[in-house]
């Protein structure tokens, strides 16, 4: 992997994922995105790990797509612009299914400017927490471009209502930490000092239930975002509770419930 990306354990059954170009506020390249994809993949494979967190070096989460270059996606040298445009765009943007896609969910510890692409992969986490220094933009629009960008259209509606969204996703404009909180878009900013003990706390209660149940919550709640009716949203539901209920990890939980006894966890 790449050091422009950094995996470190902070707590038991945690990782960490550090976008790591903080000189270049943890801006988007073609080698940072290849090593973040690495990152989820290895994340996904790891069953020691519960829950994840993801953050930036140095005083931005991630401020974008880098201007100075991108770089290119290895056998587009030959296409015309337009295809080496959507190669790129399509890299990017395939971070946000990645991250749907591991088991575990990511809680978005956001330690300083979101904007662009950054902005677009703390929407994808499942929770976010941000420092009371922290800036969200996502000015795709300020660029004349479509202000519809790597799932933003998609995610941004669904966390803070579709009018508060639109009114970002048209203006463009950057809003505060105070604001992201208001809004819903962070469920609590922080003291900078106190964002990572913030996360870590989250991730490890998260860490603290059965792997397997928060792994079914996790589809569960993501492919209810998208589920075309109730029936059919509990219908996902009621198979995956039986689907649990048979694990050895469930019946173990329930008969130390009255004694408040929790199981180690064994994933079978």
């Amino acid at each position: 992997m790449s050091d422009t990306i950094l995996l470190d354990h902070p707590a038991d059954a945690v990782t960490r994922i550090t976008l790591n170009r903080p000189d270049n506020m943890n801006t988007l390249t073609v080698e940072l995105v290849d090593a973040m994809h690495d990152a989820l993949s290895q994340v996904h494979a790891d069953h020691s790990c519960r829950a994840v967190i993801l953050t930036g070096a140095g005083r931005a989460f991630c401020a974008g797509l880098d201007l100075k270059g991108y770089g290119t996606i290895p056998g587009t040298e030959p296409f015309g612009a337009p295809q080496r445009g959507m190669a790129v765009q399509q890299h990017i943007a395939e971070i946000v299914h990645h991250m749907r896609a591991i088991r575990q969910p990511i809680v978005a510890a956001v330690n300083g400017a979101a904007a662009g692409g950054g902005f677009a992969w703390a929407c994808a986490s499942d929770i976010r927490y941000c420092a009371d220094t922290a800036k969200f933009g996502t000015a795709f629009i300020r660029l004349g471009i479509s202000g519809c960008d790597i799932g933003v259209s998609w995610t941004l509606p669904r966390l803070i209502g579709a009018s508060r969204a639109w009114e970002l996703i048209y203006t463009g404009r950057v809003i505060d930490a105070a604001e992201a909180e208001r809004l819903g878009l962070v469920s609590r900013s922080v003291p900078a000092d106190e964002l990572m003990t913030t996360a870590i706390g989250v991730a490890s209660e998260i860490a603290a239930n059965s792997p397997f149940g928060v792994w079914m919550t996790k589809e569960a709640l993501w492919s209810n975002l998208e589920t075309p009716s109730l029936r059919a949203g509990i219908d996902l539901e009621n198979r995956n509770q039986i689907l649990a209920a048979q694990t050895e990890d469930s019946k173990a939980a329930m008969a130390g419930f009255l004694s408040k006894h929790i199981p180690d966890w064994k994933n079978r």
